[in-house]
């Protein structure tokens, strides 16, 4: 298992750099740079833009640049931010704690709403809650969560007041206290079920089949010929067997959360890293927005591996070699 870790690790070296290189060039063919629409006469000088540009590298040939971005991001020097004039790692460093808790309070409801609706439709299957699970999963799917958030912000924010519209934590709240914390829970409470349970429908589906088709094969009818108990074979050979999909899942998961809060986090006003990565785009702040977006294909590189170890931690049959 060590062994294959390590392989696997070394193995992402040549694909992020390959990712890096796709990153950076396309970064560079959007039109403009962090100075485009400031030259205004009446309160920028025009010459201190160019002396700017000139400094940061942006008028060297697009090769050098790369050369340079990709030798400083390998010893850990993201660059500077060209917004907030400070190190790209120190304002992802501060916004991330909000994508990360927002990412696993929303991972918590899609699992525990998934395996609820999931268990219950694979035992029941063609039943009138199988049927309104299916008809909720269909809905799931097709309704995009930028507009579930919308929808349940005027409900729950607007209408009812049950919960915040905006903000990771109440104003004046000092960090420390129990106040703080549910204050940040009851703010994140809002974006993470629109985020988990938009996201329960292909997990809830695949469990369903899963145990519907475990429930038919032969080493079942085998055991309950030899007299187990139901309750034993559902346990001990259908369920196991059938949560290895999901399980797999959570690997890919730890980034998939975090890139999906891009949106969310903005409809929300959340200030976590992918409010931040739009804003990035929008204003062409290439340290933070490249270092953000290298930093989801690490993880996206990462989730696949603690996929593929949990396949084996799951089903002892499974062996990595």
């Amino acid at each position: 298992m060590l062994q294959y870790t390590l392989r696997r690790l070394l193995g992402m070296i040549p694909l992020l750099l390959l990712i890096s290189l796709v990153v950076f060039f396309l970064a560079k063919m959007m039109p403009g740079d962090p100075f485009a629409g400031e030259i205004d006469p009446s309160n920028t000088n025009p010459q201190y833009i160019e002396e700017m540009r000139e400094k940061l590298g942006y008028n060297d040939p697009i090769i050098m640049q790369y050369g340079r971005w990709i030798a400083n991001f390998a010893q850990g020097d993201f660059g500077k931010s060209t917004v907030y004039k400070k190190p790209a790692s120190e304002i992802i460093a501060q916004r991330i704690p909000n994508t990360i808790f927002l990412a696993l309070t929303s991972l918590i409801f899609t699992y525990i709403f998934a395996f609820l609706m999931g268990m219950y439709a694979g035992r029941k299957p063609y039943t009138l809650g199988d049927n309104l699970i299916a008809t909720y999963n269909y809905l799931a799917l097709a309704i995009p969560s930028f507009v579930a958030g919308i929808v349940a912000i005027y409900f729950f924010s607007f209408k009812l007041g049950w919960f915040p519209f905006n903000g990771s934590v109440g104003v004046g709240m000092q960090a420390g206290n129990l106040e703080y914390y549910l204050s940040r829970l009851h703010h994140v409470l809002l974006p993470a079920l629109i985020l988990g349970l938009m996201g329960t429908a292909s997990y809830t589906q695949f469990l369903r089949n899963d145990i519907i088709e475990n429930s038919r094969k032969d080493f079942v009818r085998t055991a309950r010929a030899k007299g187990t108990k139901e309750s034993k074979i559902y346990k001990k050979h259908i369920l196991r067997n059938s949560i290895i999909p999901i399980i797999t899942f959570l690997g890919f998961d730890i980034a998939t959360l975090i890139s999906g809060a891009v949106i969310t986090e903005t409809i929300f006003t959340y200030p976590g890293i992918g409010a931040l990565f739009l804003e990035s785009v929008g204003r062409r702040d290439y340290a933070v927005m490249m270092s953000i977006t290298m930093l989801l294909s690490f993880l996206t590189l990462f989730g696949n591996l603690v996929a593929d170890i949990l396949y084996g931690v799951v089903d002892p049959r499974i062996r990595l070699d």
